[in-house]
């Protein structure tokens, strides 16, 4: 595994990490996505290959990456193959701390409290190299504005993006409808990103929706984002 390449649970978090505010967009939903592009990470890594929409883990010799390694530990324990929905929705809340943690062990975000006389102190995070999450949105927008075909890690971080809600945070407002409408179609480009992101939205419904991707045009499901979750309506 090229440790030199930023893993797609680690671009998912600076791609949800405002440069203003140093918050997170949708911090809940993040940590089902955050588990989710573990998944596809590992699936790239060739540690684990799909079985409908279960995982089953083919090599269990570990990636060298500490966060992922962790996730490939916990599939390979189930001693079964795990249905995708199934595993994202363990125990996964807090994600999105650990990976912020972890990103700050690698000197990529910088942390601050920040404390006021109303409100109990607050952590901020900010990353180092702005180039490094700015090069992750460029990605998104290049394929977003221009439809342009995305390579498969791109397209994946784009469903995941679209499926824990942050369509609204990239491309606000009535006047980032369609872009939102766009971030959403790129998952034709990678079945298994979309599968997951699928997985993703199927947890925060509270079912089990049968993971066949995010685009209207599948047949089998429509994918909207209301408030900022995920939902799934027959068609």
């Amino acid at each position: 595994m090229d440790m030199s390449r930023r893993t797609l649970p680690e671009e998912l978090l600076l791609l949800a990490l405002d440069p203003g505010t140093g918050t997170l967009a949708q911090p809940q939903t993040l940590d089902l996505g955050l588990a989710g592009a573990q998944l596809v990470e590992l699936a790239m890594a060739r540690r684990i290959t799909p079985d409908g929409d279960r995982m089953v883990v083919v090599m269990p010799r570990p990636t060298g990456d500490p966060m992922l390694d962790s996730a490939l530990e916990s599939l390979r324990r189930r001693g079964s193959a795990a249905r995708a929905a199934d595993w994202i929705g363990g125990p996964r809340l807090g994600l999105r701390h650990t990976y912020l943690a972890h990103l700050e062990r690698c000197g990529l975000v910088s942390s601050e409290t920040v404390t006021s006389c109303a409100m109990l102190p607050t952590t901020r995070y900010h990353a180092v190299d702005p180039e490094l999450s700015t090069g992750i949105r460029h990605r998104v927008d290049s394929a977003v504005r221009t439809g342009s075909p995305p390579d498969c890690r791109t397209a994946a971080l784009s469903s995941l993006a679209h499926a824990v809600g942050l369509g609204k945070h990239l491309y606000p407002g009535n006047e980032g409808r369609s872009s939102r409408s766009r971030l959403r179609d790129l998952v034709r480009h990678d079945p298994f990103g979309g599968m997951v992101a699928q997985a993703v939205i199927a947890v925060q419904n509270g079912g089990q929706a049968r993971a066949t991707g995010l685009s209207r045009r599948s047949g089998a499901a429509t994918t909207r984002i209301d408030g900022g979750m995920a939902r799934v309506t027959a068609r």
